[in-house]
């Protein structure tokens, strides 16, 4: 694997380089969808967060985000797109990605960083919700509409996820090497699967402080192979975590174990707090600073990569 180095993207030709690499990453036909250099420009210039990972002179992934405003009047930052080249996928990159942005953001003096993915891409949820320590409790239905590339064929559902990057939530699951799978009990599934590999009809009322939601392994194989059973999916997965969320639980973690895979959701039953104090007091960056071994040592750790992350 050659060298891959992160750092800022900050004049014309890079951001020029990064609408090619949109259309090579997510598989664009035409160039209708691409975020225009000269606003990814504007996005470096007025406190925003534009990141690539560079082989050599190339540029083979991105990371970009800007500053938001919450409903409350605080800020944080909207990390828009992540992207990596098809020929640089697998090897950690995005992760490297958002960990820089996670310093940059910091460096800011800001705590919390969103995003929106598709829930059923299980290498981005394993990324966001098992590495990183982001959490959900936010279901967003068809959120940009019809769109072609790697997401034709599906409503463009999304979560959108809260990193809170100074949590000890966070810190905990950066700083483990390894992170073990949690169980999964049988009884806990509210979506139980038999057979056919079709959703249930009838999914189990939640009455536990934790549950887990099942979705199919590999979407885009399924989409391949049955794009009706990849669309029943879709809808009943949207109908499940919106109920869910509505109830005040939250994903909390993502288990991918051989040919299955589960969402974990807790029950968080204090809402007017924030969902960092959910988890633990958050704790100040000087204390416990990611070191570059520490990112490598993650980075080692990774099985699979973003295919598209922030989508």
């Amino acid at each position: 694997m050659t060298k891959i180095e992160i750092k800022p993207i900050t004049n014309a030709v890079g951001c020029t380089a990064v609408e090619q690499l949109q259309i090579d990453a997510w598989q664009m036909d035409d160039s209708l969808e691409v975020v225009p250099g000269h606003m990814l420009l504007t996005f470096h210039k007025n406190g925003g967060v534009l990141l690539g990972a560079y082989a050599g002179e190339r540029l083979v992934g991105f990371v970009a985000g800007f500053v938001g405003l919450m409903g409350d009047g605080s800020f944080k930052h909207a990390s828009h797109m992540m992207g990596i080249h098809p020929d640089f996928q697998g090897h950690g990159i995005g992760t490297r990605l958002k960990l820089a942005q996670r310093q940059a953001v910091q460096k800011q003096g800001l705590d919390l960083i969103t995003w929106t993915y598709d829930p059923l891409e299980t290498a981005n949820a394993r990324l966001n919700i098992r590495k990183l320590g982001a959490v959900c409790r936010t279901y967003i239905p068809n959120l940009y509409g019809e769109i072609e590339g790697i997401n034709a064929g599906l409503p463009t559902d999304r979560f959108q996820v809260d990193w809170h990057i100074n949590s000890a939530h966070v810190e905990d699951r950066l700083a483990e090497d390894n992170v073990g799978e949690t169980a999964v009990p049988d009884h806990l599934i509210l979506n139980p699967v038999v057979g056919n590999g079709r959703p249930p009809e009838i999914t189990k009322s939640p009455s536990e402080a934790r549950h887990f939601v099942k979705i199919p392994a590999n979407i885009r194989t399924l989409k391949a192979q049955d794009m009706p059973l990849a669309q029943a999916w879709r809808l009943h997965t949207r109908q499940l975590f919106s109920d869910l969320f509505a109830q005040n639980y939250t994903v909390t973690d993502f288990i991918l174990q051989k040919d299955n895979a589960y969402y974990q959701l807790d029950l968080l039953e204090k809402i007017d707090q924030p969902i960092a104090q959910m988890f633990s007091t958050l704790r100040s960056t000087a204390d416990s600073p990611m070191t570059t071994d520490k990112i490598m040592a993650l980075t080692r750790t990774i099985e699979t990569d973003e295919l598209k992350n922030n989508s």
